[in-house]
């Protein structure tokens, strides 16, 4: 078989599965990553005994990880031990108000309708609903790669399409069916924290509460990072070569083909590239602007998702009040989010969510000690210095604290934060922002970012820019669409192809 060399920039989750797809034909792969360590957003840490996951701490979706391994004669037990959350998660509104969300479809349904008598069979038409667009969304329309209308023009996707509404208003679709606006906070937070204010979401994007609710909450034992480990000992098992301190500065393209790319100052030979770090970084930095998509001017028309503000904090005693996820809802919803997407300014009253994995997982904290991850999401692209850090630790404290009834401070050990300067220097992120694009009607599927650069034959682009969108099962399948897409103009070259 004729062995191609493909470099894929950036080892998120992304990157990772493309280099296993790829792998998988029998390729060449190197995987080149900035940071010294893998995984993209990814990331972890240890500190004074404490390990911290650095980005995602929700695990969703659990089939589309499943499923991913199972593409390669695996499964994600061979590597880790995934345990469902019970309860899910707890939303704070306020003092001695608090909603604990069971895991067990039925206590939920019991929960609804002590909030609201009659929500529990709207809970039912919802998820039932949620459920066909999580089906639809899976089998016909997630893993198309975006490049043109005529992939979604199939009789049966349209019809299907019209008939669940899936692009209206995805907060008009909540409020028609709860009244209370605890259920209507409990239903719309996904999307505020992945990724647009819910009026400007699709109702396609239900299919977030289904997943949630339905499929559950769960939590890979080790950590987040557990994930990613996996997914580089598969890679390594199928031959994947990683490099790490290895930022890639430039990419020389002759007769619209890339031909090498330059990695710290060293020249290196390929035969194609698949982009998994920051698109508009790639375009913008590492291409002249004769080879690129798109200009500044686009770019900067596009509503990004929110960047975060973290804190990750270790705790020399055991905190009894949280649980594995809390949101703090006790403050405005709708204002928060306003200053989000419309100001574009820091929050005056700001909503922020805690994830206390050793609730779960005793082995990332000392023994007696709590390990929180404090997460605010703001706008993408403001000012981000110490003073305003700390002016957010002290507000994000002070409310945490009043809501256990115990302080915290005096008992904190390991404070570390990472906000927008860090989402740019660490992944070149446009903005700083966390998520990658909102996903607003305007954002999905042919309106997103095209994987394929239009003038470069052998360049593809992958990641939270592309389609499906934000999020890590997204970002799995993007990396799949992505070495598809590459191994079709693989084909087209008359390279041999191991089928």
């Amino acid at each position: 078989m004729n062995k191609k060399k493909i470099a894929i920039i950036g080892s998120g989750f992304s990157g990772l599965a493309s280099a296993a797809y790829l792998a998988k034909e029998g390729h060449q792969v190197h995987v080149y990553e900035k940071n010294e360590q893998l995984g993209g957003r990814a990331r972890q840490f240890k500190k004074e005994g404490f390990t911290f996951d650095m980005g995602p701490s929700w695990y969703w979706m659990p089939d589309v990880m499943e499923s991913f391994f199972n593409d390669f004669n695996t499964s994600t037990k061979d590597y880790f031990e995934l345990k469902e959350l019970s309860p899910a998660f707890n939303i704070v509104f306020g003092k001695e108000d608090e909603l604990t969300i069971p895991s067990d479809y039925g206590e939920l349904r019991r929960l609804f309708e002590s909030i609201e008598p009659g929500s529990s069979l709207e809970l039912d038409s919802f998820m039932d609903d949620a459920k066909k667009k999580y089906e639809i969304s899976f089998s016909k329309l997630i893993e198309k790669p975006g490049l043109s209308i005529m992939e979604y023009l199939e009789y049966d996707t349209i019809k299907q399409s019209l008939k669940l509404n899936l692009f209206s208003s995805y907060q008009k679709m909540v409020h028609r069916k709860f009244k209370h606006p605890k259920l209507r906070a409990l239903m719309e937070f996904p999307v505020l924290f992945l990724g647009a204010k819910p009026k400007d979401t699709p109702a396609l994007y239900s299919l977030m509460n289904y997943a949630g609710l339905k499929l559950g909450t769960h939590y890979p034992m080790g950590g987040f990072y557990a994930l990613v480990e996996a997914m580089v000992s598969l890679c390594r098992e199928l031959g994947v070569t990683f490099h790490t301190d290895s930022e890639v500065t430039e990419l020389c393209v002759l007769q619209n083909k890339v031909v090498s790319i330059e990695i710290n100052g060293i020249s290196n030979t390929v035969d194609a590239v698949i982009g998994s770090a920051d698109y508009h970084h790639i375009e913008s930095k590492l291409l002249n602007k004769d080879y690129r998509n798109y200009n500044e001017k686009y770019w900067s028309k596009k509503t990004f998702a929110p960047s975060s503000l973290i804190f990750y904090l270790g705790i020399k005693k055991t905190v009894n009040k949280l649980n594995h996820h809390t949101l703090f809802f006790d403050a405005d919803f709708d204002l928060h989010s306003t200053e989000i997407y419309d100001e574009k300014r820091w929050p005056n009253d700001p909503l922020f969510y805690v994830c206390t994995p050793s609730k779960t997982d005793k082995n990332v904290a000392p023994e007696g000690c709590e390990n929180l991850f404090v997460l605010m999401p703001l706008a993408a692209g403001l000012e981000d210095t110490p003073e305003l850090r700390d002016k957010y630790f002290k507000i994000l404290l002070k409310r945490l604290e009043s809501q256990l009834g115990e302080q915290l401070s005096d008992d904190i050990v390991v404070n570390e934060s990472y906000c927008i300067k860090d989402f740019k220097a660490d992944y070149n992120a446009y903005g700083g922002n966390a998520y990658g694009l909102a996903n607003t009607l305007n954002q999905t599927a042919i309106f997103k970012p095209k994987m394929i650069n239009k003038k470069i034959s052998n360049l593809v682009y992958t990641g939270q820019l592309t389609v499906p969108g934000p999020g890590v099962p997204p970002s799995l399948i993007s990396g799949k669409i992505a070495a598809n897409l590459m191994l079709q103009e693989l084909k087209k070259k008359n390279y041999e192809i191991a089928l």
